[in-house]
């Protein structure tokens, strides 16, 4: 009877976060869509980028509100009014962007090209103006341009959510845009207790509930002279800091992550 009466709440607290979501996205867009036509860019950035924060930051809210989240973001706001940095966390869970801009302003996200015109985030994303990921080279010039107005990039150096524990081989992108753009990269560790949201989680899946989710600054490297030897060497970083992390079960053991229960 308990058992049962805990999978109709956890249920009932991932269609409610889903569903507030969704609306959180929609009725944004309402707004940003026209603001993105009629506001020149110095004003429609940071107009977008405090839209999406606010909604996002009452998303975080309501996650902590239901239980579906015991969150430590406190190293966040160690982030803000800083330098232009590239931010390069791991990436467990489909929410880590999400919690990030949640919590600064000054966050350009790198996204995907598929979601820059998705009904849900497009128009907020382009009123903010993140950085779709292709093509690579135009990815790279508008990082650095991003980077040059002092702001900070966030780019998932293992460019899609973590499958291989610790951590995925990464990628060389984050190396390229510091180099040129003269920047240190931040690392920014990410660890989640469950493999909700993961890669191949279904969205409608219902998890167990709550999920430990805490983030903690890492190394800040200088600004990389040899790309290739930064990569190894910020792989390793992440691998030494993950070595013990708790996902790295659940990772290992996916396919009964994918599984019922």
């Amino acid at each position: 009877m308990l058992t049962s009466l805990r999978h109709s709440v956890e249920t009932l607290t991932l269609f409610a976060s889903l569903t507030l979501l969704g609306v959180i996205c929609l009725v944004w867009t309402v707004f940003a869509l026209p603001l993105w036509i009629v506001l020149p860019q110095r004003l429609g950035i940071p107009c977008g980028r405090w839209g999406i924060l606010v909604g996002f930051r009452l998303y975080v809210w309501s996650l902590r509100l239901m239980g579906a989240y015991r969150l430590d973001l406190a190293a966040l706001s160690e982030l803000r009014g800083g330098p232009a940095v590239v931010l390069a966390p791991n990436h467990p869970s489909l929410i880590d962007a999400l919690l990030i801009i949640a919590h600064d302003p000054n966050v350009a996200c790198v996204m995907k090209s598929s979601l820059m015109n998705n009904l849900f985030l497009g128009a907020g994303a382009r009123l903010a103006g993140y950085i779709r990921n292709e093509p690579t080279r135009r990815m790279i010039a508008g990082a650095i341009e991003e980077l040059a107005r002092g702001g900070v990039v966030l780019l998932f150096p293992e460019g899609t959510r973590t499958v291989q524990a610790p951590i995925n081989p990464l990628k060389a992108s984050v190396g390229i845009i510091a180099r040129h753009a003269g920047v240190p990269v931040q690392t920014l560790i990410i660890e989640q207790d469950r493999a909700f949201l993961s890669k191949g989680w279904s969205l409608f899946r219902r998890p167990t509930l709550p999920v430990t989710y805490r983030m903690r600054l890492g190394r800040r490297f200088d600004p990389p002279t040899d790309v290739r030897a930064f990569t190894v060497e910020l792989e390793q970083y992440y691998r030494a800091e993950l070595a013990r992390s708790e996902q790295n079960r659940w990772i290992e053991d996916r396919p009964t992550a994918r599984s019922s229960g």
